[in-house]
């Protein structure tokens, strides 16, 4: 009695076209080896096929989560029979159960050594930049009116941490809307949005003063710093109050490249920062530089007002003291900084694990100066952007 072959489910939200065509199979005593139009073998082990078996049975089609536990399968689970039927993978399991699987999700799944390699290159989206770098700029109203544009903002903020919008209406508060057509809001101490003024005596951050405030990132006395963070002008028409910004992970390259012992004691020693204010004591003990699981450079953490005194081995003091003076000295070489001044009805928003920000002084007297600020966690952006990204 012959059956007909539906269309394999995907276990996913996403959709996987079909960049190459399977051709033929060859069977293996632990895995299939398949081989596609386009020249490329991929083996596929059999628990591998098993575990991601998407049918009825092993993923709930509601949630599209698996309910399968490779445990609840023999370890010695081989194919009866195997087949490529109308383009699709099917496998006849030596237990009595029948799998299918979709050729483009196959694909983007496969794991010989060109495929890797070019999801590798895939996932490798960050550019970094220098004095030089032309910030993008993308306009208030298409923002919250369309979704490409929205999408391209969020694909720079992404590959390239740093972007400017303008045309932001100047009432308190506006920035919330925005903000949030990427996500929810990561609420602090500070509150949802803060504010961003000289306060004087009431301070209970060095933001919130008149001077100096040199390069750094946001709440690095936090496990997890925020990721997004919008600063949106409503007035500034005071003298000074410069906006500075560093691409931190073209520091860390350049440390990298032309000091190799200091980057690594920086990867390798924690320093402690602290947030310590009349109601309430931050405190988080971290490297400044974090490598993700390639090895890529994936996180800054910096803010010398916010830093605690060095606690290292008495054999590591000067190497630790060596390395964090070639960090701030990049910092401060020009080929590094961008300076803008930002108006009225414009909002920064960058990515505060990798771009360093900093102000220049104002002088209070001579005019006003007012910002307002959030933050939104980086995977809440990476969420968004593959969303969207969906069916396109």
């Amino acid at each position: 009695m012959e059956t007909t072959l539906e269309r394999p489910t995907i276990a996913d939200w996403r959709t996987y076209p079909q960049t190459a065509a399977l051709t033929s199979l060859r069977p293996q005593a632990d895995r299939l080896d398949l081989v596609w139009d386009d020249g490329r073998v991929s083996p596929f082990h059999h628990q591998w096929l098993r575990d991601n078996c998407p049918c009825g049975e092993c993923v709930y089609a509601v949630t599209r989560e698996q309910v399968l536990e490779i445990i609840d399968v023999p370890a010695d689970l081989a194919p009866e029979r195997a087949a490529i039927e109308l383009g699709y993978l099917c496998v006849h399991w030596s237990d009595g159960h029948r799998s299918q699987f979709d050729p483009g999700w196959l694909r983007a799944h496969a794991y010989d050594d060109d495929s890797r390699a070019e999801r590798l290159a895939a996932h490798q989206t960050t550019r970094v930049w220098r004095r030089d770098f032309e910030v993008p700029v993308f306009q208030h109203d298409q923002l919250m009116e369309d979704d490409s544009a929205l999408l391209e903002w969020m694909l720079a903020l992404r590959d390239l941490g740093l972007s400017r919008v303008d045309g932001v209406p100047t009432a308190p508060g506006s920035l919330h809307r925005i903000a949030q057509r990427i996500a929810f809001i990561r609420e602090t101490n500070f509150g949802v949005l803060f504010d961003v003024k000289s306060k004087a005596a009431a301070a209970d951050s060095n933001a919130y003063t008149a001077f100096n405030l040199p390069l750094h990132t946001d709440l690095p006395t936090r496990e997890l710093q925020p990721g997004l963070q919008f600063l949106h002008c409503l007035v500034n028409n005071a003298d000074g109050g410069d906006s500075v910004f560093v691409d931190g992970f073209a520091i860390a390259q350049a440390l990298r490249d032309e000091a190799p012992e200091d980057f690594r004691t920086l990867c390798e020693m924690p320093i402690e920062f602290r947030n310590k204010d009349r109601r309430s004591d931050y405190r988080c003990l971290a490297p400044v530089i974090a490598l993700d699981a390639r090895g890529e450079i994936s996180e800054i953490r910096i803010a010398n007002f916010l830093r605690g005194p060095f606690d290292a081995p008495a054999e590591r003091m000067e190497a630790l003291y060596h390395a964090w003076r070639a960090f701030l000295s990049l910092t401060r070489d020009p080929r590094f900084r961008l300076q803008q001044k930002l108006r009225a009805g414009q909002m920064w928003c960058f990515d505060n694990r990798r771009t360093l920000h900093a102000r220049t002084a104002f002088d209070p007297a001579s005019g006003e100066r007012h910002l307002q600020g959030c933050y939104i966690d980086r995977d809440e952006l990476l969420s968004r952007i593959l969303v969207l990204q969906r069916g396109r």
